[in-house]
């Protein structure tokens, strides 16, 4: 297997100087997760990073790319080796710095782990116009602060991405859905890795990875049928994704049932994807999962919802590593002013 290797990325001085210039900065990809929590501000400088493949050993599992780079297309290089980087966004087209930026796992989580595992290094670029690395190329890479699983979720606020260090895995032999009438959490007990446990409040959806014979027995333990395609995440103008205790997931899906929305949860992750058709039905919504004790974002629609909703336990500190970053608050202007905004004052630093 050889090694890939590419001329270092265009553009990044010049990315640089533009938002080292500007007064408000908006990284920019392509926009399938534009509406994730707050809304951005349209007054601001939009600039996108660089895309391509800079370098692929795949004898060490890892492959750097520009941001700017489609999921997509990563996905095709890499799957020429035999390997993966399972990034799963909903669109193929959204950018690899639009997903880390964002900070929303794909629905293998339960198997392989939260988005922010699989960044080694990133190169971004600062408020004052500076191009900083942080983190290494290599596995063991961190001692002190994890700079790369920070900007992971910062949707922007903290720097501008500009290329990434990805862990990858080889590609399992085969991969397949199997759908069983069995309730979802005897399925995580009876199941060994499943990559992702899917529940709609009626069927549940399960995603097994490996070798046929195992996957074979797998489907054989819950008492399930092979599936052609894998279960629908719900669609619509108005979604949310909810987060809460796994435990916690059957309360939560009988109130769902009553707002007149869509849902299918991640059992064993505690994530649950909410579609609406109307605004104050996604709402309603909201007001269920915080009931529940979870709570949800506002993944896109419904613009007069607040993106985050509650006031989150690590805010403060949230607070005080922008301002550490970004003193000015130009970088991702707009989109988490509406969490940030409802900080304890007597907390900031």
């Amino acid at each position: 297997m050889g090694v890939t290797t590419v001329s270092p990325l265009l553009g990044v001085d010049a990315l640089a100087a533009t938002v080292g210039a500007a007064s408000s900065v908006l990284a920019v990809g392509a926009r399938t997760q534009w509406e994730v929590g707050g809304l951005a501000r349209a007054d601001a400088a939009l600039v996108e990073a660089p895309s391509g493949i800079v370098h692929h050993d795949p004898r060490d599992l890892t492959v750097t790319v520009g941001a700017g780079t489609p999921v997509g297309v990563l996905a095709a290089a890499l799957r020429e080796h035999g390997q993966e980087c399972p990034l799963d966004p909903r669109h193929t087209e959204a950018t690899v710095g639009g997903v880390l930026a964002c900070g929303l796992s794909g629905h293998r989580r339960l198997r392989y782990g939260p988005l922010r595992d699989r960044v080694l290094e990133v190169r971004f670029v600062t408020a004052d116009g500076r191009v900083v690395k942080g983190g290494g190329p290599t596995v063991k890479n961190v001692t002190g602060f994890d700079i790369p699983r920070l900007l992971v979720g910062s949707l922007g606020t903290l720097g501008v991405l500009v290329q990434v260090t990805l862990r990858c895995q080889p590609l399992p032999p085969e991969a397949q859905w199997s759908t069983t009438a069995l309730d979802p959490f005897a399925v995580r007990r009876a199941a060994f890795r499943p990559s992702c446990i899917a529940w709609d409040g009626t069927s549940t959806h399960v995603l097994f990875e490996g070798v046929t014979r195992d996957i074979a027995a797998e489907r054989t333990s819950i008492a399930g049928e092979p599936s052609a395609t894998p279960p629908a995440f719900p669609e619509g103008p108005h979604r949310g994704r909810v987060s809460i205790r796994p435990g916690l997931l059957s309360t939560l899906g009988a109130a769902l049932d009553a707002c007149n929305v869509r849902w299918l949860a991640e059992v064993g992750v505690g994530t649950v994807h909410v579609a609406a058709d109307e605004p104050a039905d996604l709402a309603a919504a909201r007001v269920a999962a915080e009931a529940a004790g979870g709570w949800m974002l506002r993944e896109a629609g419904a613009p007069e919802l607040d993106g985050f909703g509650v006031t989150t336990p690590n805010q403060a500190l949230m607070a005080r590593i922008r301002d550490a970053f970004d003193p000015t608050h130009k970088l991702g202007v707009g989109r988490m002013d509406p969490l940030l905004s409802r900080r304890e004052p007597h907390l900031e630093g």
